[in-house]
């Protein structure tokens, strides 16, 4: 959705995109596949590289943790008791800044359970923590979706649907 509004505003845009089913995508638009964590870390390291961008929207829900161990083959379904031992992973977001200091960041956090006021306060420190230039502050609450998008002046929203956000987004962006 992101990626066809920013299309539509006339951007030339690179779509990284993991494994989903075959979605409607615009053939103009410049799509990367993944499947696992070291490829997309991989993908966005060679196309930072590749090109120089303006704009970057991390928008992947990107694990935050892995198996300490990897397990080769299949897990037999007959075991008795298994210990899955997690470590953190990476944080990819710091990768864009890294590579390109000039590029506008756009992140998204996705908080549940969290007043209005608590996620405001959790997404802006993410946004400092990654040097992002815009946040999205996404959430479901009992009356379904609600995102919120916070730059250095203001917050805008709340906006109750993907379309909306995007729209406003890609609008504020292209301003």
């Amino acid at each position: 959705m992101l990626a066809r509004e920013a299309k539509n505003k006339g951007a030339r845009v690179t779509l990284i995109l993991g494994p989903t089913d075959d979605c409607d995508i615009d053939k103009s638009i410049n799509i990367v596949r993944f499947k696992y964590f070291t490829e997309l870390k991989e993908k966005i390291i060679n196309e930072m590289k590749k090109k120089n961008f303006d704009i970057a929207l991390h928008a992947a829900a990107v694990s935050d943790f892995k198996p300490r161990k990897e397990f080769k083959g299949k897990i037999k379904s007959s075991a008795k008791n298994l210990n899955l031992k997690l470590i953190p992973t990476e944080k990819l977001v710091r990768l864009f800044k890294k590579l390109q200091p000039k590029i506008k960041l756009v992140i998204f956090k996705l908080e549940l359970g969290l007043s209005t006021a608590a996620l405001i306060k959790r997404v802006k420190m993410a946004k400092q923590e990654y040097q992002a230039d815009i946040a999205v502050a996404n959430t479901f609450h009992k009356n379904g979706y609600r995102a919120f998008i916070l730059t250095d002046k203001k917050i805008s929203g709340p906006f109750y649907n993907r379309r909306q956000l995007a729209k406003n987004l890609i609008s504020y962006l292209d301003g």
